[in-house]
Order: structure tokens, then C-alpha cells, then sequence
């Protein structure tokens, strides 16, 4: 049986702006995976753990941690944008534009925006991209720029080890 590499993810050089990944797995948000959530960044805000107040919200139920929604939109992100990053660098313009409720699942994309050499580092380059989260109906929930550091080809973490 032939032995075949996995994915490594994307170098510099396999960026192009307009592109668009959809990232290819989705998630649940749990109830369990909320609270824990808040409750590990002392986020002491009950309309997120407290179903009985969320109740009188204009939400009417608990609104997940919205960084927990950014936190896993990017996760779902990284094995096709930054895989092979050296550092994050920013991320602008975040928007909520809707609630995320306990048992909603998100899946997310991402468009390159720009890409451009490291005028510090010859063996990296700089890229931007736009990703979106959004529920299974195409509703957004999230939208944000990141930009990222990312090694070029033959550099880096990822590069196959010479045996």
C-alpha cells in the first residue's frame, strides 16, 4: 500500500488574491461548550450561562461568547489559510451581525484579500484575508479581516524532514 502525505497547508506562494476556501468542516456549538468558554475567560456575563435571565432578553435564550464564535471560525480556518503561519498579526473590522444560540452549527470561508513579500523576513510573506461565518441557511454571524504571517515554500515547520 502506497504510503501518501497528508495536506501541509497553504506556502506564500499558493495565494492568490480573490481566492475563496470554503473551510470543509462545520460545528456544533454546545451548551457545554459555552459555558465552559465563559466561564475559562471570565466572561461574567449571564445572558451566556444563565438560561432563567437570558429568558427575559430580547434573545429570549443564552447568546454564545462571541469570542468563542471567533475563536472557532478561525480555528475552522487555519488548515486552509494559515497552516503554515509564523504569527497572527491583526484581525480588524470584526461584525456580529447575528446571534449564535446553544446547538447552531457555523461553518466558515475565507477570500484573500492581498499578499504581499515580508520586508523583514525573505522566507515569509504577509497576507490578508476576509473570513466569514455563517449558520447552515447562509446567515452571518461573524465577518473579520485577519492578517497573518505565513512562511514560503521550503521554509518553515512543515517542511518535509530529509531522511
Amino acid at each position: 500500500m502506497a504510503e501518501k502525505p497528508g495536506w501541509k497547508g497553504r506556502f506564500f506562494e499558493d495565494f492568490e488574491v480573490g481566492d475563496i476556501y470554503r473551510h470543509p468542516l462545520g460545528r456544533t456549538i454546545t451548551e457545554t461548550d459555552n459555558i465552559w468558554f465563559t466561564l475559562l475567560t471570565m466572561n461574567t456575563n449571564p445572558i451566556h450561562f444563565d438560561s432563567h435571565l437570558a429568558k427575559s432578553t430580547p434573545f429570549g435564550q443564552p447568546l454564545v461568547d462571541s469570542t468563542l464564535t471567533l475563536a472557532i471560525v478561525t480555528g475552522m480556518s487555519v488548515t486552509d489559510t494559515s497552516q503554515n503561519a509564523i504569527a497572527n498579526l491583526a484581525w480588524t473590522d470584526i461584525s456580529l451581525p447575528n446571534p449564535v444560540y446553544n446547538g447552531d452549527t457555523i461553518y466558515a470561508k475565507s477570500e484573500v484579500l492581498s499578499k504581499r513579500e515580508s520586508a523583514s523576513r525573505p522566507y515569509a510573506g504577509i497576507v490578508d484575508i476576509k473570513t466569514t461565518g455563517y449558520k447552515p441557511d447562509e446567515t452571518i454571524v461573524i465577518e473579520y479581516k485577519r492578517t497573518f504571517m505565513v512562511y514560503k515554500r521550503g521554509h518553515g515547520h512543515t517542511t518535509e524532514k530529509k531522511q
